[in-house]
């Protein structure tokens, strides 16, 4: 399956992630955890790519994001905990659909390692034709608030939530995606 996400996102403080929660009275959050992959080389980083497994609500899915001009192409293929098991552990990339993107990228499966996970604590909701999110993320002794909008249309997205910022006073900040303030993180 594949789908284009185009979303916006900025970091919150602490006390904006709960101003938000409170004021958009957000259901109880649910758990997921994102383990992320890449070859030794960075191959999948260096092509402004990047290759997860989301672990959420039970479900495994194995989702490859690639860039394209307003947002990301994602492809997501489902994976068994076994599979999931043996990809943590070093055994490089399962078969199908991913498998064969990546082929295409010249990046062999077998070179694909595990860096590492995050685990976040996520509550949606339905604002102005998109879905408005709130993140609460740890990782590698790092902790991160954040705010996402994920929306059908760049253009009225964008306005959508910058209206939204500036009706809180929080500010526009440069915000990277999750793998990679998590690269940084491990690699500081």
């Amino acid at each position: 399956m594949q789908e284009l996400e185009i979303e916006f996102k900025n970091l919150l403080t602490k006390n904006e992630y709960i101003k938000l929660y409170q004021d958009f009275e957000m259901e109880e959050p649910v758990q997921q955890v994102n383990h992320y992959f890449d070859t030794p080389l960075f191959h999948l980083k260096d092509a402004h790519s990047a290759l997860r497994i989301r672990e959420k609500s039970g479900k495994l899915t194995l989702t490859l994001k690639q860039p394209v001009e307003e947002g990301l192409l994602e492809t997501h293929q489902s994976i068994s905990r076994l599979d999931t098991e043996d990809m943590l552990s070093g055994g490089g990339l399962i078969g199908g659909e991913i498998a064969e993107l990546l082929k295409l990228m010249n990046i062999a499966p077998q070179d694909i390692v595990h860096f590492g996970s995050l685990e976040t604590s996520r509550t949606e909701k339905e604002y102005k034709g998109g879905l408005l999110v709130l993140d609460h993320s740890t990782y590698l002794g790092h902790e991160d608030y954040e705010l996402e909008y994920e929306v059908p249309s760049y253009a009225e997205g964008k306005e959508n939530f910058l209206s939204l910022l500036t009706s809180y006073k929080i500010p526009v900040r440069d915000t990277d995606n999750k793998i990679k303030r998590f690269y940084k993180a491990r690699f500081k």
